[in-house]
């Protein structure tokens, strides 16, 4: 795969942040998603998140698994650490970066089939450890790189592109979050940059293990069957000498709307998001509350978006393993190896 990557050179006006970072400094390399994908908002809105948080690039370690929404973190933050896991196993890979290297802000980026299928072991332990992390899930509801299959996050009676029915029940990750003890649990839309900026920001800035849930619509796949423009049909009538896809252009879905206030989005395929922002009076501190408003909301057929729960006396995973406060990777050989003394003293503690 060609990669593209955007000039260096950035006009003298441009605006900088605190730390003398511009805007531009938080991007990465031009996407090859689709054109109007909602993942390629959700980044634009961590690249604004970043930048606003005067946090420098070097000191962020991105990671992410498989899938449309792992291929993202090279889309910002481009002057940062980077890893891309195999399918499912980001959090484990982060969780060990963390123990080793404490100092750096860490930043999980994943889907809904990367997280709630073959990584959902992962995600439930990376949520109980309290693994100090933002986890943000770019849910579409479908493996948008294979074309277009339910994934587990995916409404039992929703349909496919191409008429099927899904019959399984969704799994739902905001819900898992809760009670597995994530300490900041939200959800936003892609569409909605001014409410999604500052959850993520919230998340960079958590003490604890940060979840956030992302609906970002898929805009591959909605062409029907009996069109003659659609893939199967062009397929079907071309005498192919090599497999190529053509994604027409879409504008991105953006939605405007007040705390409180219910607002119906179309998608591109027809469907409806019915999206409910939590109000001012909203208590974001009961985490059981927070799953019977998600709940009572969901049977109405909404899909509720804002910090649904945060726990602001939160521990991470080196406070719970009383790890040193030097990162482990900066300890040497004295530390390390203390001698058989010290090693008898703690035996003996543990008898």
């Amino acid at each position: 795969m060609t990669y593209i990557a955007k000039p260096r050179l950035h006009h003298p006006s441009l605006t900088r942040n605190k730390v003398g970072y511009t805007r531009r400094d938080y991007e990465g390399r031009i996407s090859t998603l689709c054109a109007g994908c909602g993942h390629d908002s959700i980044s634009a809105a961590i690249v604004q998140a970043c930048w606003e948080l005067d946090i420098e690039p070097h000191r962020v370690a991105k990671l992410s698994g498989i899938g449309c929404s792992s291929k993202t973190p090279d889309y910002f933050l481009g002057a940062s650490h980077g890893f891309n896991t195999v399918h499912g196993r980001m959090p484990s890979v982060l969780t060990g970066a963390n123990l080793a290297n404490r100092e750096l802000i860490y930043l999980g980026v994943s889907g809904d089939g990367d997280s709630a299928s073959i990584g959902l072991g992962q995600f439930a332990n990376a949520m109980r450890r309290g693994v100090r992390m933002a986890y943000i899930v770019e849910n579409n509801g479908v493996y948008g790189l294979t074309k277009g299959q339910f994934s587990a996050t995916a409404d039992r009676g929703s349909k496919s592109k191409k008429g099927a029915v899904n019959h399984d029940s969704p799994i739902d990750l905001v819900g898992l979050a809760l009670q597995l003890g994530a300490t900041y649990v939200a959800r936003g839309f892609s569409g909605d940059k001014d409410q999604l900026v500052p959850l993520i920001k919230g998340a960079l800035g958590h003490g604890g293990a940060a979840f956030v849930d992302v609906i970002s619509p898929c805009v591959a796949f909605n062409n029907h069957s009996g069109s003659t423009k659609s893939y199967d049909y062009v397929r079907q009538h071309n005498e192919a000498v090599s497999r190529i896809d053509f994604m027409p252009t879409r504008e991105e879905i953006t939605a405007e709307y007040e705390p409180g206030e219910l607002i119906e989005v179309e998608q591109h395929d027809g469907s409806i998001l019915r999206l409910r922002k939590l109000d001012h009076e909203y208590d974001p501190t009961k985490r059981y509350a927070a799953l019977n408003t998600m709940h009572e909301r969901h049977e109405r057929g909404e899909i509720v978006t804002g910090l649904l729960y945060v726990d602001p006396l939160s521990l991470d995973l080196h406070a719970g393993l009383n790890t040193s406060h030097q990162p482990l990777n900066a300890l040497g050989p004295t530390e390390l190896c203390p001698g058989g003394a010290t090693l008898a003293k703690i035996n003996a503690a543990l008898r």
